[in-house]
């Protein structure tokens, strides 16, 4: 009796299996939001806007960039976190969703038990750049001079706890430096800081930097990244002077917790089929990064590495947040 109900069962579930897998693969069904967590306008907003025309064009739904920015990133994460887990919304962020448990340790979620993990979208190298008339010709004057009048060599960045500040505190800290973090209120405030005079140099992605060094304004003596980056082959990985030191900065892709893995799979998917989309490459390739677009076990082991490692440097810097 046992084994003919089991029979009855499933002969009555199997025709629904279909449909499921069908409802499942017509992911999106309905507009998609996209939030990224900084002011509109930045390099990650922008990066946003241009894939998610791509998978308009791929899905046949809205890809809807929302900025919703706030304590380094941590508003708009918080909001993805707090969804319901069905493939309306999504979070398009950077490393500092990997700092923030450190710099705003209320933030209201975890980003590694409260998110689910998407797809690592790029690298983004941080450049070491300044003025393109500075009295640092080479990586090698500037640390010369740092090691020679501690205190005296200033570093403007995009503001306290941002990523390229967390980059500079790891490059003072690993290079043994007594260097000046000035902080200002985005990028840009800081490029042009930099370019009054104000600080001597910027830590600053290549994203906001490469179009700067094109016009020849700025001369980058340096770059974050472990080795040299294809654009740049003759700017030396700070690495080479600074002996164990990079920086990891990227973009991501994630969702609220639970998010099912029929959608994960989906949405990586359709992400790796523009990776050889000449409008991606292009402009991905123009800021000094390549599309990577690689799956949730990329995200998931650069959380788990990163997390703790700006935790150390933050309590180490004695970083706080404003």
């Amino acid at each position: 009796m046992t084994t003919r109900r089991a029979a009855l069962g499933l002969a009555i579930l199997t025709p629904f299996a279909p449909c499921a897998s069908r409802a499942q693969e017509a992911w999106p069904t309905r507009p998609v939001r996209i939030i990224v967590p900084f002011a509109p306008g930045g390099p990650i907003d922008t990066t946003g806007r241009v894939i998610g025309e791509r998978l308009r064009e791929r899905l046949g739904q809205p890809f809807i960039i929302e900025t919703r920015p706030g304590a380094g990133g941590s508003v708009g994460a918080r909001a993805v976190a707090e969804s319901p887990p069905d493939g309306t919304i999504f979070l398009l962020t950077s490393s500092s969703l990997a700092i923030n448990p450190a710099i705003h340790p209320n933030q209201g979620f975890d980003p590694i038990t409260d998110l689910t993990p998407v797809s690592l979208v790029t690298e983004v190298p941080t450049a070491i750049a300044v003025r393109a008339d500075s009295r640092f010709r080479s990586l090698a004057d500037l640390l010369a001079e740092a090691r020679a009048h501690p205190g005296r060599v200033t570093y403007g960045t995009s503001g306290v706890g941002s990523s390229n500040h967390l980059s500079g505190a790891l490059f003072a800290s690993t290079g043994r430096l007594d260097i000046l973090h000035v902080p200002y209120r985005g990028a840009a405030v800081a490029m042009n800081a930099m370019y009054a005079g104000d600080v001597d140099m910027v830590f600053a992605s290549t994203v906001e930097v490469m179009p700067h060094w094109r016009d020849g304004r700025v001369r980058i003596l340096a770059v974050t990244t472990p080795q040299r980056i294809a654009q740049l082959p003759d700017v030396p990985a700070a690495g080479e002077l600074v002996e164990g030191y990079h920086a990891p900065n990227w973009y991501a892709l994630a969702g609220p917790r639970g998010l099912p893995a029929s959608i994960v799979t989906r949405f990586v998917r359709e992400l790796q089929a523009l990776r050889d989309v000449p409008e991606i490459r292009e402009r991905f390739h123009s800021v000094g990064t390549e599309p990577l677009f690689l799956g949730p076990e990329a995200l998931t082991a650069r959380l788990t590495e990163d997390v703790p490692k700006w935790r150390r440097v933050v309590a180490e810097a004695g970083i706080r947040s404003e």
